[in-house]
């Protein structure tokens, strides 16, 4: 199922009545999710993205704009009218009920055309419970499953009434590191086999990355950038965009631009033809550097991690903003750690520049 989104805006009265006012959750909030795909929304906590999927599903109603689900509008249609699946942050299971109880729960206030027979009920549960893998526990309670068999029995839930489109809040946030990589790859496997159009909703940039078509980058109800996910890592729009992708983070540096050469202190480090002379905030990924004895880029060298394939240079440096920096090589290139400084030449397509005062790229 198609989803477009126009200009969608949520508002809410400010709750400090000394500030008054109002805020603004989401703000003219623009996209089409084309039919079956998987669709992250991506930002820090408070930029709007659960807003806009409560929105999305009729929790909510918009303050302005429209919610299209293929050519029908459905902005004033309740949730049960319009086809929605949804999985909450905390699973929202019916403790009381066996895991086969709430998989049908959905089924069961069904009416018309559309009722079914509790046989039919159960077979339908059956085959949600087969596609997340958890056929055997149907007898069971919630309280007597893990964090990922409840995640489970609740995609199922959502899953049961084969919904147009299937909305995921924050799925993963109470499972541990080890469970939330399995689980992820499970939401993208089931999405796969299914096809239903999905919006993922996380905080976690590593997890919107592994496993989404498309990101939407969010930061005070603002869009900043959309697209695929390695696309926006490696050209990000902006300095926020490009500080919240990336694992280490970017690396941030105070530099300016002299006659087409990029100065770092006082250093040249490259060659920036075309961005004219002006200060400028520089973002260096980490996998950007190459160890270099002759490289233009000197640093002072505080250890190393080695972390199997890679290994981690920290270093420190008086224009790096934060101080410390951190640059990822290939574990074949030998530090010597018996030196004060490490150099390192940099990769072009690792740095980027940005306006000084808007944060915009250059």
């Amino acid at each position: 199922m198609r989803v477009l989104l126009d200009k969608l805006t949520k508002i809410f009265p400010n709750r400090n009545k000394k500030a008054g006012g109002e805020v603004v959750a989401v703000d003219h909030f623009c996209f089409e999710i084309p039919d079956g795909e998987l669709v992250g929304l991506l930002g820090p906590s408070g930029c709007g993205k659960s807003t806009a999927l409560f929105m999305i599903c009729g929790l909510q109603k918009p303050t302005e704009g429209k919610i299209f689900f293929g050519e029908q509008d459905v902005t004033g249609l309740p949730p049960e009218e319009r086809g929605v699946g949804i999985v909450f942050q905390n699973y929202a299971l019916y403790p009381h009920l066996s895991v086969l109880q709430n998989i049908t729960f959905p089924l069961e206030n069904l009416k018309g055309a559309d009722k079914l027979t509790k046989e039919q009920m159960k077979e339908k549960a059956y085959e949600a419970a087969k596609l997340v893998q958890i056929e055997e526990l149907m007898e069971r309670k919630p309280n007597e499953l893990s964090g990922g068999q409840q995640q489970r029995v609740a995609i199922a839930r959502a899953l049961v009434k084969r919904p147009k489109v299937l909305l995921l809040d924050e799925p993963l946030s109470n499972l541990d590191a080890r469970l939330r990589l399995q689980t992820r790859e499970e939401i993208r496997r089931i999405q796969q086999e299914t096809g239903i159009t999905t919006i993922f909703v996380t905080h976690d940039q590593e997890e919107a990355m592994s496993i989404t078509d498309r990101i939407v980058v969010m930061k005070d109800g603002k869009v900043h950038q959309i697209g695929k996910p390695q696309e926006v890592y490696d050209d990000p729009v902006d300095l926020f965009v490009a500080k919240f992708l990336g694992t280490p983070p970017i690396n941030i540096f105070d530099g300016r631009v002299k006659s087409g050469r990029l100065i770092i202190g006082e250093e040249e480090v490259l060659d920036v033809k075309g961005a004219g002379d002006r200060d400028v905030t520089i973002g260096i990924r980490p996998e950007g550097f190459i160890l270099d004895e002759k490289g233009a880029l000197s640093c002072n060298l505080s250890r190393v991690e080695v972390m199997g394939r890679d290994v981690s240079v920290i270093s420190t440096h008086e224009n790096c903003q934060g101080g410390t920096l951190r640059s990822i090589i290939q574990a074949e290139n030998k530090v010597d750690l018996s030196k004060k400084k490490v150099r390192f030449s940099l990769k072009k397509n690792k740095v980027f520049l940005f306006d000084k005062e808007s944060g915009e790229r250059i």
